[in-house]
């Protein structure tokens, strides 16, 4: 079983009212789908959304969309929120998402959304279909690959990009607490933990830090500054 993880951008004239409303304002710093349900005999769709932003800008915009029939916000705290809504399926939708038609594919939730509003997708499934994915994607639609391989779910897709010596040394040092808040345990009982020289702690933490911070922040759609890497 093999895995795509995707960004799709989509043009204006085929995204969603809320798509536009985060590419033309700050007020959204990043939206997650986390599940979905389509009934495909009333062509309604009923979605629950996780928002980091201004929530007091987000409701006026949504309660305006004429696709949505009805909808609940609950608040999480100052600057997050979830979003319930029931809406009627888009034909701008319903033609994109034609390229899963007759596929086995999977999409793993969350379907990510950043503050452009490009959308990020893990979809799952054999070699062929996922070809035959992108190849029927809509040419208006911009596809940027982020990774292709073979899915496993049983530890975190993020750190198993690290080394396994970068891997033993953050489990290391979040065990004795040198990830505490307050800082409760030192560079110096890592070393030691690991029987190396406290400079070449420091370098393999540094390392394995950075793989992580970097790896995150293209998973959540994050691009300055790292074109260039």
């Amino acid at each position: 079983m093999r895995y795509l993880e995707t960004w799709l951008e989509q043009p204006e004239w085929m995204m969603h009212p809320m798509q536009s409303f985060i590419r033309r304002t700050d007020a959204v710093r990043y939206e997650e789908l986390l599940a979905w349900t389509v009934d495909p005999g009333t062509d309604l769709e009923y979605e629950l959304f996780y928002v980091d932003g201004d929530l007091e800008a987000y409701r006026p915009v949504l309660e305006q969309v004429d696709s949505v029939r009805r909808h609940t916000i609950t608040p999480i705290d100052d600057g997050s929120f979830y979003v319930y809504v029931c809406q009627e399926t888009r034909p701008e939708d319903a033609g994109w998402r034609n390229a899963f038609t007759d596929r086995d594919l999977v999409v793993i939730p969350p379907v990510r959304f950043d503050d452009s509003a490009r959308m990020g997708l893990t979809v799952v499934g054999s070699d062929p279909d996922l070809q035959g994915l992108l190849e029927d994607m809509p040419q208006a639609i911009d596809v940027e690959i982020v990774q292709i391989g073979d899915f496993d779910r049983r530890g975190s897709t993020i750190a198993r990009r690290l080394t396994d010596r970068q891997l033993e040394a953050i489990v290391t040092a979040y065990e004795r607490g040198y990830y505490d808040v307050p800082r409760s345990g030192t560079l110096t009982d890592v070393a030691d933990a690991l029987q190396i020289a406290e400079s070449s702690a420091s370098v393999t933490l540094r390392r394995a830090e950075s793989v992580l911070v970097e790896t995150a922040l293209r998973q959540y759609g994050v691009r300055k500054g790292l074109e260039e890497r």
